[in-house]
């Protein structure tokens, strides 16, 4: 029988411990794959102390991956496009010779240890692997990628955003002025869309996906708007950030409204990458009721990654929207081939760029509990890997 090394969670609260399981093989449409780095999340912590999500133990958890693909499914695609990895909407995954960046599967699958990341070998369905084609990415940064991606291509889903398809830019853009430039002049373009909590792993790629959004004719914003600790405001603005708020700021709610009002622009669509919900929920109750000719807007909603708690207070005309992909299987699995497309050519144009910067907390999988210790005791504008494989 052929095994691996995992770490493994055996009860609740306690610390992963290195051991020996079993290697699974691939249902008809999942992957084998030969863990190379992982990323940690907030979640992570989560479940390790909490035991969030989990109904049994001992088990394996972990959602970023990169990897090379060692098996496949009797249904996963072989074929279908050329190494630029734009030619076909369907994805190709060929054994000892695909790499890819995976959200893992475990939470859909009651959290089986044969689908937690944090393991040298991990199943995952073909829908949730994305192909790496840039050899300049390395596994480490490979690994940065999918839950960023995912969390906020999906705040821009569940708050209704058209997709920006094949309409976006074939060459990176650059960051707009700071003061709205042209951009306010274009009646039809008449929204910021705010990002709170910039400098975290998924608000970086919020940042990165909202210029997209900005550049692309068919959406409604103008301009993109961030908070982040001052010392990240330039590398956020990189990102293409128009403007950049200290939300440490205990005045950061008027100074966004302020802006926004002197940019030409209202305020109806917030993604809450981390931080508070309140200054969310002030800023957008600041435009409800008016736009640019004061007339009555729509509702204003904020997507959430932060858990949004019992207690938070309910606005009317406000909706705040829990991030999770659906519990459908069907939808789930249409959203993340959406994320692989997206995602595989946005890398091939250089619209995006793996993000924030990387720092490599350690060698192997016993480096996971230190590593989520470091990340519970605070990390700003960076995500922390974890290498497993050569």
């Amino acid at each position: 029988m052929t095994t691996h090394l995992a770490a493994v969670i055996p009860a609740k609260g306690q610390p992963f411990e290195v051991q020996t399981r079993p290697t699974p093989k691939p249902g008809p449409d999942e992957i084998l794959i030969a863990v190379k780095s992982v990323a940690l999340n907030p979640a992570d912590n989560h479940m390790r102390n909490h035991g969030l999500f989990i109904p049994k133990y001992p088990t394996v958890i972990g959602f970023d991956i990169s990897g090379l693909v060692l098996e496949i499914g009797a249904k996963v695609p072989t074929g279908g496009y050329t190494n630029d990895g734009v030619s076909d909407d369907q994805p190709s995954f060929q054994p000892g010779v695909t790499r890819v960046a995976t959200y893992a599967a475990s939470f859909w699958k009651s959290c089986g240890p044969d689908y937690g990341a944090f393991q040298e070998r991990c199943l995952v369905p073909w829908q949730h692997a994305i192909p790496i084609f840039d050899e300049n990415i390395s596994w480490n940064e490979a690994a940065t990628l999918p839950v960023a991606v995912e969390v906020a291509l999906n705040a821009w889903d569940v708050m209704g955003i058209p997709r920006a398809g094949k309409t976006a830019p074939s060459a990176a853009v650059s960051p707009a002025s700071t003061s709205g430039g042209t951009q306010k002049q274009n009646r039809n373009k008449n929204e910021a869309l705010l990002i709170w909590g910039a400098s975290s792993s998924v608000g970086t790629m919020g940042v990165q996906s909202a210029q997209l959004l900005r550049e692309n004719l068919n959406s409604p914003f103008g301009t993109v708007y961030a908070t982040a600790g001052l010392s990240n405001k330039s590398y956020i603005v990189s990102l293409g950030a128009d403007r950049v708020f200290d939300y440490k700021d205990p005045q950061v709610v008027d100074a966004i409204v302020s802006a926004a009002e002197k940019d030409g622009f209202v305020i109806r669509h917030c993604f809450l990458a981390t931080g508070q919900l309140a200054p969310c929920q002030a800023v957008l109750m600041a435009f409800l009721g008016r736009d640019r000719e004061r007339v009555k807007a729509r509702t204003a909603k904020i997507a959430s990654a932060p858990i949004v708690h019992s207690d938070a207070e309910v606005l009317d005309g406000l909706e705040t929207i829990f991030l999770m992909p659906s519990a459908v299987e069907e939808e789930r699995l249409e959203h993340f081939c959406h994320v692989s497309t997206w995602l595989r050519e946005n890398l091939a144009k250089r619209t995006i760029r793996p993000s924030p910067e990387l720092r490599v907390v350690g060698k192997g999988l016993e480096a996971i509990n230190s590593g989520l210790d470091m990340l519970l005791r605070g990390v700003s504008c960076e995500k922390l890997v974890v290498e497993v494989g050569e």
